[in-house]
């Protein structure tokens, strides 16, 4: 046991990374940049897992050595256990995105984009641009103007998130919203276009994916801090996309 434990661990854990990779889930961990690298790195760890398990070693090498104290058995198998238990739930619990709860948590905008190219390139963008821009791009724009003329003939078109409610005002403004990653599901940060749309609750659940579309008016709400909002025209339900993130 003390032998195989770690390999087993190691091999059982670079195969579930190969499963997720194969399945498409592996977005849901890290970003799409590092996937070759951790793919490939796993296959070099099922490769030499296999080879250790496969591998006999002489009989008088099993011998050799001073057998572990108690302590330190106590410590490997804890540690065993522990790992085993994070495999396991790799296995047992579902790939999952991170959750609305999470976007609360984290402050939705605090890292929205300041740089200046994303209000420039709204300034001058036609009909057909502005129509491709997601929630980073309109988080990053409302950030730096609240000039409701800019947004004159610049309205949100099919703005795809999911409902994060707003702190200051949850009965009549959510936030569409989306995390972006940066290296992995640890440093991502949710970012969130407010939305007026009093008594969402009774069409709309925290955590939905939707699409938006609406021109950018006055916020309405004296409660909100936010100045600039979507009123919508259409708030559609859809499925989660294959890839929730943005990158």
């Amino acid at each position: 046991m003390q032998r195989w434990r770690g390999v087993v661990i190691i091999g059982t854990m670079a195969a579930i990374t190969l499963w997720l990779a194969y399945s498409g889930q592996l977005v849901l961990y890290i970003h799409p940049r590092y996937i070759l690298f951790t793919v490939i790195m796993s296959v070099i760890a099922v490769v030499l897992s296999v080879l250790a398990v496969t591998t006999r070693r002489d009989h008088d090498d099993e011998r050799e050595g001073t057998p572990p104290r108690r302590r330190e058995r106590m410590l490997g198998l804890t540690a065993a256990a522990i790992a085993g238990l994070f495999t396991l739930g790799m296995v047992v619990i579902p790939p999952a995105t991170l959750s609305t709860a999470t976007a609360e948590q984290r402050e939705v905008n605090a890292t929205a984009s300041t740089n200046t190219a994303d209000l420039e390139q709204a300034s001058t963008a036609d009909a057909e641009a502005i129509a491709r821009f997601t929630v980073r791009e309109w988080s990053s724009v409302l950030r730096q103007t609240s000039d409701l003329a800019f947004f004159d003939d610049k309205p949100a078109t099919a703005l795809l998130g999911f409902v994060t409610p707003d702190s200051d005002d949850p009965d009549n403004l959510f936030y569409v919203s989306r995390f972006v990653v940066t290296c992995c599901a640890v440093d991502a940060q949710p970012l969130g276009v407010p939305v007026y749309l009093p008594g969402w609750q009774s069409t709309l659940e925290p955590g939905a994916w939707i699409e938006v579309s609406g021109p950018f008016v006055s916020n309405p709400s004296r409660s909100s801090t936010q100045a600039i909002v979507i009123e919508p025209d259409s708030v559609e339900a859809v499925e989660q996309p294959r890839e929730p993130y943005l990158f």
